[in-house]
């Protein structure tokens, strides 16, 4: 992965690459935070063709919340910083330190003091279903929203294609905010191919990419539905 040839940047939307990963992985439970980075830094390998060598794999995300607030309906202290979420990329992010030619780039989460009803239990309330006195601790969450995230990647993008620092760029999400630099990184000459670990995109973003290509292994129930 790292002999001479076309220089290639994996930048990885890591909430992204986690939720799908987690959707396409039937063992996902068993796996630890080392399992976890050891598959995607395959993953990666498998995105380097003989004749293309890696400049870096760059992964977005968020520093875990660490702060302390009661749950409105069972009054219960909840301490983020201890959940199982926090804990896990913490440890996420320990092993990517580790790994050869990647680099972190983390934002924050920005919380509110507004709790969200979950979409299905906002249905039943709404149709009568339920009374809000039925909704437990699992039905609601703490409002938490990235930032800086996306703006990080398309700052990166914007630099390596200037820069010609690359030749080909996969960016591994599945998003649409990327259009903007995707288009920047192809007029600069890049390469620019989108993995969407076989989430469906919009047919209005192949306009701007250059290639599509997901190579995580496909479930045999996505085979079976797609009947290949």
């Amino acid at each position: 992965m790292y002999q001479n040839g076309s220089k290639v940047a994996i930048l990885i939307d890591g909430s992204f690459f986690l939720k799908r990963y987690k959707t396409l992985t039937r063992d996902y439970a068993s796996k630890s935070a080392e399992n976890v980075v050891d598959d995607l830094y395959e993953m990666c390998k498998n995105h380097i063709y003989p004749n293309e060598s890696l400049y870096r794999i760059l992964f977005y995300d968020c520093e875990p919340l660490v702060k302390k607030i009661h749950n409105p309906i069972s009054k219960k202290l909840i301490d983020y910083s201890k959940t199982d979420v926090s804990i896990f990329r913490n440890e996420l992010f320990e092993e990517l330190k580790r790994k050869r030619k990647v680099a972190l780039r983390l934002g924050y989460l920005q919380s509110s003091k507004n709790w969200i009803i979950s979409p299905k239990k906002t249905k039943d309330l709404l149709s009568g279903k339920i009374k809000i006195a039925d909704l437990t601790d699992k039905d609601i969450q703490l409002n938490i929203k990235q930032k800086r995230v996306d703006i990080k990647i398309g700052q990166d993008i914007a630099s390596l294609a200037l820069k010609k620092s690359v030749d080909k760029i996969i960016l591994i999400s599945g998003d649409g905010d990327f259009v903007p630099a995707a288009k920047l990184a192809r007029r600069e000459g890049i390469d620019f191919v989108l993995d969407p670990m076989w989430n469906p995109i919009d047919n209005l973003l192949f306009e701007h990419i250059d290639g599509l290509r997901s190579v995580i292994q496909k479930p045999y129930y996505l085979k079976k539905k797609e009947g290949s």
